[in-house]
């Protein structure tokens, strides 16, 4: 399902541009225009910094920005639907209700994940000289 999302995603933010475009042309819609940009391309941009993230704890964090950013997004559109169209307004948000349906259910899974890998294990070496350095006191 992960794939799943980051493709819808993709796939939104890309049509996002068009509506962005014009939005800007109207003088009325210029801020919208900015903030949808920048919710759209968060979704995608989140999506893809929880994937890189070690933990299903850190994962879920991300998602739940994406979350965030996707009903953020649902709003923007709602408040740009007279300039776009009823048509495109709800094709865009039947895109992003399912994005966060898709969330909505990653979320609760990624969080009961442990490490994607193993521990490594790392040798520091301990030195009493290091300790007497780093703290300024020495061992008794």
């Amino acid at each position: 399902m992960a794939d799943k999302v980051f493709r819808v995603a993709e796939f939104v933010e890309d049509l996002s541009w068009y509506d962005v475009t014009k939005l800007a042309d109207d003088p009325r819609t210029v801020r919208v225009a900015g903030q949808l940009y920048a919710s759209m391309g968060s979704i995608s941009a989140n999506l893809a910094e929880g994937y890189s993230r070690g933990t299903g704890k850190d994962r879920a964090r991300y998602l739940e920005y994406s979350l965030g950013e996707a009903r953020e997004s649902r709003e923007w559109y709602r408040r740009s639907r007279h300039i776009l169209g009823e048509v495109v307004y709800l094709h865009r948000l039947n895109l992003l209700t399912e994005i966060c349906k898709m969330l909505s259910a990653l979320i609760p899974d990624q969080r009961s994940r442990g490490l994607r890998e193993a521990r490594a294990e790392y040798d520091t070496g301990f030195s009493p000289e290091l300790h007497t350095l780093l703290h300024n006191v020495p061992l008794p």
